[in-house]
């Protein structure tokens, strides 16, 4: 791929709550920004992609409680929980930020002073979602859930706090989207949060009294309130950078693209935007919002009991194996569906069938009838606009489906050719022209495939790149037998 000239380019995900452990659904979003990062690093340019976790408020205070131990303690062990999943899925983040962390508690407080003229107190009466810890919009509460006899029922409350003037920002944040000037992928979320502005959006509480919750970061010159988690949460793309003094936030912001989940799409595309234009600074370039992962057809929820941990996979099927399956057979703009027969079948069937037979026919060949010299090897000259295309769009899998195009392409091209036949007439130049070809391809589908398959991007390079063969200690992708208690 033709480098660019050296640019800055900064991704986010959003931050986790530090209420529980890791699931699939966070491991995608890892997966998909680690992708658009080294996407970026590919094509030459600087790159801060940063993570982190979401570590105040009330859920985190309750589990604390209920395992006699402090928030920070509670929140260190998930955080550490985080930063082993994201080492074991090879993410390529460059900073991991923590809302606990002493940095950003102290730009919390200079950006609240900094949105200060757009604060006031007043008197909140309404509704809140203990299970989302969110104000919940009079036009987006659910009649069921006002019933305190509903499983998850609204608590009522009434407290004297900070309002954010929300109802401001309205008419700028709509303008923005429309000239995708804020661009929001897929279409259905732009489309879903221009309805939302459309209704009007209405100032926001932003704080919560200390004697109902005391974990979280204080409100400066108020020691009575704490910043509401969500509120103060969204800082963290700011503070992870150093601002406003540091060089880290003048060179890279604003961020080229935020990856999100699309049940917190109205704090980003919002809320988020509403803060940046109260402090003056550029929106964010791209958000991009993925959908949900369904386990065996049903949503993943903990009272289910059908939480799935990607290192139970990892360990299964190896990080490219799951990063594969992730982020090609789980839809980039819909929800998704899980099961070990699917990841299974896509392993096998795609990988180690069709590229792993790919690698191992091709070096296997090459050793066999050249002694491992594969010859001088053509440019690759295959269309990759589709593939760049996707890319831009955030389409991952589709990205996927057009490189292992490529590589059923070149399955083809073996099974029409014949090497084998070929080595039988003794005609060495078309042999070496053939299987030089097929080097020339792998090569390739590895640069394609780098940013979705690190390791075997390397391994495939390793093979083929400099003339001659060296082949690996074990096939690319060894085939995997589904365990006996998954097979259902």
């Amino acid at each position: 791929m033709e480098k660019s000239q050296t640019e800055n380019y900064y991704v986010t995900t959003s931050i986790p709550y530090a209420n529980g452990s890791p699931h699939l659904g966070h491991a995608l979003e890892f997966l998909m920004a680690d992708v658009v990062a080294r996407i970026a690093r590919q094509d030459g340019k600087k790159v801060i992609f940063s993570t982190g976790t979401d570590e105040h408020g009330d859920k985190v205070a309750q589990k604390a409680a209920a395992l006699k131990i402090t928030p920070k303690e509670f929140t260190d062990g998930i955080s550490n929980e985080f930063k082993q999943l994201q080492k074991a899925l090879n993410i390529s983040n460059d900073r991991f930020i923590r809302t606990t962390d002493r940095g950003h508690t102290q730009r919390a407080a200079m950006i609240w002073q900094k949105l200060e003229h757009d604060i006031y107190k007043g008197k909140y009466s309404g509704w809140y979602d203990m299970k989302q810890e969110e104000y919940v919009p009079e036009s987006q509460v659910d009649p069921a859930r006002t019933d305190p006899n509903h499983p998850q029922a609204y608590k009522h409350l009434e407290e004297n706090n900070y309002f954010f003037k929300l109802s401001k920002y309205t008419k700028p944040i709509m303008e923005a989207i429309e000239k995708d000037e804020f661009r929001i992928i897929p279409s259905t979320r732009k489309n879903e949060i221009l309805s939302l502005l459309r209704d009007g959006l209405t100032d926001i509480s932003v704080s919560r009294p200390k004697n109902k919750l005391e974990w979280g970061i204080d409100i400066p010159d108020d020691p009575n309130q704490v910043m509401y988690v969500w509120f103060e949460a969204l800082m963290n793309y700011l503070s992870v950078l150093g601002y406003p003094e540091n060089e880290d936030f003048k060179k890279f912001w604003p961020p080229d693209i935020q990856v999100i989940g699309k049940d917190i799409l109205r704090f980003h595309a919002a809320i988020w935007p509403a803060m940046l234009l109260s402090l003056g600074l550029p929106l964010p370039k791209v958000l991009y919002a993925h959908g949900f992962i369904n386990v065996d057809g049903q949503e993943m929820s903990k009272s289910l009991g059908n939480g799935i941990h990607p290192k139970e996979l990892i360990d299964q099927y190896g990080v490219d194996g799951f990063r594969y399956f992730m982020l090609r057979h789980i839809p980039s703009y819909n929800d998704g569906e899980f099961s070990w027969k699917l990841i299974d079948d896509a392993y096998n069937n795609e990988l180690a069938n069709q590229l792993g037979n790919a690698v191992q026919r091709t070096a296997s060949m090459i050793m066999k009838y050249q002694k491992g010299l594969i010859g001088i090897m053509p440019q690759a000259d295959h269309d990759i606009g589709p593939y760049q295309e996707a890319l831009e769009n955030c389409q991952f899998d589709r990205a996927l489906d057009e490189v292992f195009q490529q590589v059923k392409g070149l399955n083809q091209y073996i099974d029409e050719e014949k090497p084998w036949a070929i080595a039988q007439t003794n005609d060495a130049d078309h042999l070496r022209e053939v299987l030089a070809y097929q080097a020339s391809s792998l090569i390739q589908i590895a640069d394609l495939l780098e940013p979705f398959l690190p390791d075997s991007a390397i391994k495939i390079r390793y093979v083929f790149k400099d003339g001659v063969i060296r082949p690996l200690k074990t096939t690319l992708f060894p085939k995997k037998e589904l365990p006996t208690k998954y097979t259902k």
